[in-house]
């Protein structure tokens, strides 16, 4: 059992709701693994898994061998380790892919993972390597990381992969890669967080003079609005910058980026695809809402401040509770083949709105795990 800091105090009710909605999971992947093995999806169509629709970029693979090992810690160790294992041994090679920005998604959930079960030095390789394959995208004129889109975007959904590089670079003692990763990180503080602690999706740089342009979105309603699930990614992932360094820059810029989360969501505690949509095709979306409330979870352990680390956590388990309510669970949906509905993916693609979506599912279940006495700190787990 993970010992809480700041006088964060997880309520019985959300632990005995969380073993129950576990145990959903449980049916849902095992269900999954056994009529589409070594499958991969991104999202349901309908509620289905297996379908037609384009996947716009390869980033979800390490989530569901990472629910296995979530599984494995709490319903079925027998069955869901060797599951794990296989899972996360099929992401073999991808180490080394150029193509994404997001290995830190593939590869910590599911090969960290599985070297802390282990030890096995063999295993880490794997995960530094990822670390080190993330830091080649840096662009060192402007001083940044590149998305899988574009030489001169980056994307806010980096941060949640830094963690990785900043692994890689504690690992291997290496100056170098450490430095690449402060800087991207700095440059996205400085320029796609806004004064009022909201964050852009991607930011455009001069690749001649490194000069940065504009702030512009992919998957948010408007270029100056606030994209929920890069909200997210920004607040959880600036805590773990944190979490591995110690600079207080990063804390205060995942307080800001958390307190505008809360702000603007307010009591309906489940967050809008963009704040600012006047008219949105989903009215809530569940995957960011699992993932800020993981990220705050993470945050009330890393604040100094009491009444703060209670205010996040707060809010992490009212969320949690909500989240778990039969509105959002499959609980009473047995054609529905994930767990967390009305989560959305790309919304003007028109791509997997107002389904499960697998990132939804693995910060989910995260969150049931961090509530049952699961690590808190990325760092850790």
């Amino acid at each position: 059992m993970t010992q809480l800091k700041n006088g964060v105090v997880i309520p019985e009710a959300t632990k005995v709701r969380a073993k129950e909605v576990l145990g959903l999971f449980d049916q849902k992947v095992r269900a999954l693994a056994t009529n589409h093995p070594d499958y991969f999806p991104l999202f349901t169509e309908n509620g289905k898994w297996k379908h037609g629709k384009e996947p716009w970029t390869n980033w979800c693979e390490g989530f569901l061998g990472g629910q296995m090992w979530i599984l494995a810690d709490h319903i079925d160790k027998d069955y869901w380790r060797p599951k794990a294992e296989h899972y996360s041994s099929l992401l073999k090679g991808r180490e080394f892919d150029r193509e994404v920005h997001d290995l830190g998604f593939t590869f910590w959930p599911t090969w960290k993972k599985w070297y802390k079960e282990t030890g096995d030095l063999e295993i880490n390789k794997v995960v530094v390597e990822a670390g080190k394959t993330m830091s080649l995208r840096f662009n060192k004129k402007a001083g940044f990381l590149r998305s899988f889109l574009a030489e001169d975007s980056t994307f806010i959904d980096i941060m949640m992969n830094v963690g990785i590089i900043f692994y890689a670079a504690q690992e291997l003692k290496d100056e170098g890669i450490r430095e690449i990763v402060d800087t991207h990180c700095l440059q996205t503080r400085r320029y796609m967080v806004r004064g009022d602690g909201s964050t852009t999706h991607e930011g455009i740089f001069d690749l001649e003079t490194g000069v940065f342009l504009r702030q512009t979105t992919q998957q948010g309603w408007r270029d100056d609005s606030s994209w929920a699930r890069g909200q997210a990614w920004a607040l959880y992932g600036f805590g773990t910058c944190y979490a591995f360094t110690g600079d207080k820059r990063y804390l205060e810029v995942a307080q800001a980026t958390a307190d505008f989360f809360i702000e603007r969501t307010g009591n309906r505690l489940i967050a809008p695809n963009d704040w600012e949509e006047p008219n949105p095709i989903l009215p809530v979306e569940t995957s960011a809402s699992a993932i800020t409330a993981s990220g705050l979870l993470q945050l009330s352990q890393l604040v100094d401040n009491e009444v703060d680390a209670q205010r996040y956590a707060k809010f992490a388990i009212d969320s949690i509770n909500e989240l778990c309510s039969d509105k959002y669970v499959s609980l009473n949906d047995p054609n529905w083949e994930g767990v967390l509905k009305h989560g959305s993916y790309h919304e003007q693609k028109r791509l997997g709105v107002d389904e499960s979506v697998m990132w939804g599912e693995y910060f989910f279940a995260e969150c049931l795990d961090k509530v049952l006495g699961g690590e808190m700190l990325y760092t850790n787990r």
